[in-house]
């Protein structure tokens, strides 16, 4: 295959959708999601794509899916789940959940495909969160942004030299996600507050196309506030 092979997973929808239309016309797309009909419908929209469908949650499942992937040149996490419930609101059962969609899963997936990872010298991009950085509304999604940030930050470290890794930290983007928590929050929604898939996917589009001589290893975009005219 001549083009370069990118997994993006959570690609059926939101920003792993807008990274997969965005990196499409240079890359041969693995698209990730765990409804076969969801990720069809987007292989069948793309120029050069085929399916991974997963539920990376499950460890049987995540392995038997990257079965046969000997070449990976982009490796980008998408994949994720919010959560707007306070500290006294999680149960056990809760916080085990999110911590293993957004770290674990992040981390046994990697796992599995550095060895193709590091015979292309090719990337890890990480899509992280505002949350990341400081903690806003929950407490509970912000720890597990904060562990998916030390996890880049270790892997970079641990593979310097052979795979590079970057994280991306975006602000709200305009995305079905972003509206259903502020109707849970009972704010108003204005998607001109927001970033558009589109922006990120751009951002994402800079880190791949970095030289080969460097590695763009964090970026943060937001979006820039509206100003009320008069």
């Amino acid at each position: 295959m001549d083009r370069p092979v990118a997994l993006i997973t959570g690609a059926t929808r939101g920003i792993g959708r807008g990274i997969a239309d965005e990196l499409a016309s240079t890359h041969h797309l693995l698209v990730g999601g765990r409804s076969a009909d969801a990720v069809a419908a987007v292989v069948e929209a793309l120029p050069s794509a085929e399916p991974f469908v997963a539920d990376l949650t499950d460890a049987a499942a995540t392995q038997g899916a990257v079965r046969g992937i000997d070449r990976l040149d982009v490796l980008v996490h998408s994949a994720g789940r919010d959560a707007t419930r306070h500290l006294e609101d999680m149960t056990r059962e809760d916080w085990r959940d999110l911590m293993e969609v957004n770290v674990i899963a992040v981390a046994d997936l990697t796992r599995l495909l550095l060895p193709a990872l590091r015979a292309a010298q090719g990337m890890v991009i990480m899509i992280n969160s505002g949350a990341g950085l400081r903690v806003v509304g929950s407490p509970a999604y912000s720890a597990s942004k904060y562990a998916l940030r030390a996890l880049a930050d270790g892997l970079r470290e641990d593979e310097r030299g052979r795979v590079r890794v970057t994280t991306i930290y975006p602000g709200r983007v305009d995305t079905d996600m972003q509206r259903h928590l502020q109707a849970e929050s009972g704010r108003g929604y204005n998607p001109a507050e927001h970033l558009r898939v589109q922006s990120v996917a751009a951002v994402v589009r800079t880190a791949v196309d970095a030289t080969p001589e460097g590695t763009v290893e964090e970026i943060k975009i937001r979006p820039i506030p509206v100003v009320p005219k008069g």
